[in-house]
């Protein structure tokens, strides 16, 4: 099962699940808070350091997080998406600065929910 452990109150982050939802024809992924008491647990398990400032992809026993998870996630998803999946080859200083960037300003760009929507 891959799991993706993501921002439960940020905007961004729903509407990259909507996303995902949409194109996850063969149901290959599940999607947890961070915040949730199922997103802490996962949290433990796999020994995350979370500042909150990315989202973790579980993939089978391997956590990825920043770049490199969305880049596994887009692969994984197929339908083209994985079309991304050479960008692996930036190295991952390079690409992480441009995820951070984007996370670090991703509530004021897109905005914040008061709770999760998501079950």
């Amino acid at each position: 099962m891959n799991i993706l452990l993501f921002d439960g109150v940020c905007n961004l982050c729903h509407g990259m699940v909507a996303f995902i939802r949409k194109r996850d024809k063969k149901a290959l992924f599940r999607f947890v808070a961070i915040q949730s008491e199922a997103g802490q647990t996962l949290i433990e398990q796999y020994r995350i350091h979370n500042n909150n400032d990315t989202f973790y992809y579980i993939r089978g026993d391997v956590c990825y997080n920043k770049s490199t998870a969305i880049l596994r996630l887009l692969k994984d998803l197929g339908g083209g998406w994985e079309c991304c999946y050479p960008l692996i080859f930036i190295p991952p200083c390079l690409r992480d600065a441009v995820y951070l960037f984007v996370s670090r300003n991703r509530y004021r760009w897109f905005g914040k929910r008061d709770d999760c929507a998501l079950p």
